[in-house]
């Protein structure tokens, strides 16, 4: 089991708020893929989405036994309220940030740091592949339910 991870997260959102997906790529410090995650979650706003992608990632990382974490997302705002620099004033996304934040004292070091869009790619596209299975399924036949949900 790695000790160390990098969690890259991206969550999406398609008329905000709206149909709302995640995406999560964990990898070693090498670069070598360890999980990717491709989740729907419903209706939802995109802050909630890259909420609910740190705590999947948080949540991975725990399971593959990891105690160092890395989190990289693209969203200014979950990462300076997770770092503390920003207050959590919405109300719905609060109990959110509590839960990232209780996960990510279960690790022996966290950190979490603000990277560019173009560096998110593998998060968005598995983000956006939950979506497009989501949008597919209630628009005909083709997905079924066990595709519009990848949790590798």
């Amino acid at each position: 089991m790695p000790e160390s991870v990098i969690i890259y997260t991206d969550g999406g959102c398609r008329y905000n708020p709206g149909p709302a997906a995640i995406g999560v790529l964990v990898q070693d410090t090498s670069g070598t893929k360890l999980a990717a995650i491709s989740r729907y979650l419903g209706h939802g706003t995109n802050n909630q989405a890259e909420y609910h992608a740190v705590i999947a990632g948080l949540e991975k990382a725990l399971s593959l036994g990891a105690s160092r974490v890395e989190v990289r997302a693209d969203s200014l705002l979950i990462v300076e309220q997770l770092n503390g620099r920003y207050k959590v004033k919405n109300a719905v996304l609060r109990p959110l940030f509590l839960k990232a934040q209780n996960l990510s004292q279960r690790f022996q070091s966290f950190s979490v740091k603000h990277i560019p869009r173009e560096m998110n790619n593998e998060a968005d596209r598995l983000a956006n592949q939950a979506l497009d299975a989501h949008t597919a399924e209630r628009s005909g036949p083709g997905l079924n339910a066990c595709q519009a949900t990848l949790d590798l």
